[in-house]
Formats: C-alpha cells, structure tokens, sequence
C-alpha cells in the first residue's frame, strides 16, 4: 500500500516522549489557522511511498539509531489515510517502538468515524499516544508538552479503551513518576 508523505524526519524530541522519527502525513482538510505545517494541506502535493519501504527505512534507522523510542504519524492529517497508516504502525510495534499520532480530529469524533471506517479504529487501537484536536492560534501555549495549543489533549489511547473514557497521559505518566 501507499502512503501519501510530506516528509520525515528522523530524530525529534518534540513530537511525543522520548527520541522519535517523524512521518508527516500529506493533506489535511483542517486548515487550522496559524498551523506550523500549512505546506502539508494540499492533498495532491508531498510524495508517495509504499509501507514496506517506509518499514524498511524505519528498520534501518532502529539498526543505527538504538536511542529511537518510537515513531509520529503526524502531518497533515494521518486519518486521511488510515489503512496504510495502521499497517505501518503494527510493523513498527512488532520492532518495539511506540506510536504517537497527531489529529486534528478528536478521540470521540474518531471514534463515532471508525464505525464507518474500520482502518481508523485499527489506527487508533495502534497509537499508544493520540494528540487530539484542532490548533486554536488563540490558545497558543509554547509551555505545553507535545502540542500547540491548550484545547489539545494528550490521550493515552490504551488506558483509554480500557477505561472507556478519555485519560490523559500526562496523568498516568504522573502517577508512574511519582
């Protein structure tokens, strides 16, 4: 299968916990006013790559990169393309790694969207750490982990599915540190 891209990069401390590579998704229907990543909207720009060379690509990074913790599918907007996307992301568990996904769609609304689209439940039963919500330029914080702006959360997806209802990962990390 194919991906639609905007690029990579492959070292990022900002884009989640711990070091990660980052894998910006193409097009994003949210045109979220002051977004960082405008160049990733137009659906027909980036580039195509298909998931076994991404996963070989991953893989080879791991192989030098033993510092690597995880893998951001962020963008644009990865729920545009869930089906590759999952695939990918159970590659890259089975190598060890953790996923974090940015959206700018929330948890309750990508979950009332998996009922029709079952590529996006797979993609968020994948993620480990969901990003979720739109950026609001007007509630901007420079201070906060991982995100943008204050209306964003940072879910811990396992905790909750578990819980069926939203936890914040900041809250189990707390309770895990403390």
């Amino acid at each position: 299968m194919e991906i639609r891209i905007a690029g990579i990069t492959e070292e990022s401390i900002v884009d989640g916990p711990g070091l990660r590579m980052v894998i910006f998704a193409q097009g994003c229907p949210h045109n979220c006013e002051g977004c960082h990543n405008p160049d990733t909207h137009d659906i027909k720009a980036g580039y195509t790559v298909d998931t076994e060379s991404l996963f070989s690509h991953i893989k080879k990074t791991v192989t030098r990169n033993k510092l690597l913790r995880g893998v951001t599918l962020s963008g644009g907007e990865p729920f545009l393309q869930p089906g590759p996307l999952s695939i990918l992301a159970k590659q890259v568990k089975l190598l060890g790694l953790d996923i974090v996904t940015y959206s700018g769609f929330t948890f309750e609304q990508l979950t009332a969207m998996s009922i029709k689209n079952r590529h996006i439940g797979q993609l968020i039963r994948c993620t480990d750490i969901l990003v979720d919500g739109l950026y609001r330029e007007n509630e901007r914080d420079l201070g906060l982990a991982f995100r943008g702006s204050r209306n964003q959360r940072v879910i811990d997806v396992k905790a909750t599915l578990s819980a069926d209802k939203v936890i914040l990962w900041e809250e189990v990390a707390q309770r895990l540190w403390a």
